[in-house]
């Protein structure tokens, strides 16, 4: 009778030492998501995934880094990180109209997605508010760089009737719209002739497109313009203005280019002397390190991050400070 108890006793204690065994298994399985980007060279892109393998070893997940710079790599990856046993991911897509096939690829799969910097839009190119999204707030940091080169303006004590605008724009893309637009409600606001602001489209966005528009804008100056402020939606746009009114010849001190993202505006701000005076630098730090907490939450406890976090987190770098300020998230190389 004893030997059968003892017996019993055995076998439910492995029973239960092999349940607890499972459950610690299960509870130690690895969580896993994707952080997905279009240009892993540039450094913005860089931060961002430091940023989120940060917040994977302070609240215990793993980042699957992959590039994705055109649509086939895009689904391809989708399909890789279900593989690996992802279960969600964090994407800047190569183009936002991919919105609808990264979404359905995912659902595919069985994976959580949410944008990060470019937001999906649909066929009709509206946005898929369906889709969590944490980006810049555009047309708020545009507001910064126009209040900041109106600030400069005043401060070198230019003279509004000599001050004209050359504004490069790219209304395509509905970004680059909303930071130019609030770029010009700033300088209006802050007393500038509306009449004094030229706009000019881009054709592409990088610094000869900014060059060409430039030029087209400089040609229908009056003679009386003095000084110039040169505005566009990232730090190329602005980047190409100035190299126009170099050509023209237009003095240093007689402009001020203020450019968006600070990433590309390293090389210029380490001139002594340039018409670029500096950029409105995002924290590509924080975006990295909160979709990457955010989409483990929600694949963890199953809290959606919201639809839309608006970042207008900048701060001005110039000459100055930019060596410190990009120094503290990791960017100064």
């Amino acid at each position: 009778m004893f030997r059968r108890h003892g017996v019993r006793a055995l076998f439910l204690a492995a029973v239960t030492a092999g349940a607890v065994g499972f459950s610690t298994l299960c509870s130690a399985e690895e969580v896993k998501i994707g952080f997905l980007v279009k240009q892993p060279e540039e450094p913005w892109f860089q931060t961002e995934w430091a940023f989120a393998e940060k917040a994977g070893k302070e609240h215990g997940f793993t980042v699957l880094k992959i590039a994705v710079p055109d649509g086939e790599k895009t689904l391809a990856a989708i399909d890789s990180l279900a593989a690996n046993g992802a279960k969600g991911f964090v994407i800047c897509p190569p183009d936002v109209a991919l919105g609808p096939a990264i979404v359905a690829k995912a659902r595919l799969n069985d994976l959580k997605v949410m944008a990060v910097d470019d937001r999906f839009v649909d066929a009709k190119g509206e946005f898929m508010e369906e889709v969590p999204y944490l980006g810049m707030a555009a047309f708020e940091v545009g507001q910064k760089q126009g209040a900041a080169m109106a600030e400069e303006a005043k401060k070198r004590g230019w003279d509004w009737n000599e001050t004209y605008a050359v504004i490069n724009t790219y209304n395509e893309l509905d970004t680059g719209k909303r930071r130019t637009d609030g770029s010009v409600d700033a300088l209006k606001k802050a007393g500038f002739p509306e009449d004094h602001i030229l706009f000019t489209a881009q054709k592409t966005l990088d610094v000869p497109g900014s060059m060409d528009a430039t030029n087209s804008a400089l040609v229908k100056l009056p003679r009386g313009a003095k000084n110039l402020i040169i505005g566009g939606m990232n730090d190329n746009t602005v980047l190409g203005g100035v190299r126009a009114t170099e050509s023209a010849g237009f003095k240093p001190e007689n402009v001020i280019g203020i450019g968006i993202n600070g990433t590309d505006a390293i090389g210029e701000l380490k001139k002594p002397n340039s018409g670029f005076f500096g950029s409105m630098l995002p924290s590509p730090h924080i975006e990295g390190y909160e979709t990457a907490r955010m989409m483990f939450e929600w694949v963890t406890t199953g809290k959606e991050p919201p639809k839309y976090t608006a970042m207008d987190e900048v701060t001005l770098i110039t000459r100055e400070n930019f060596q410190q300020e990009l120094e503290k998230i990791g960017l100064w190389n």
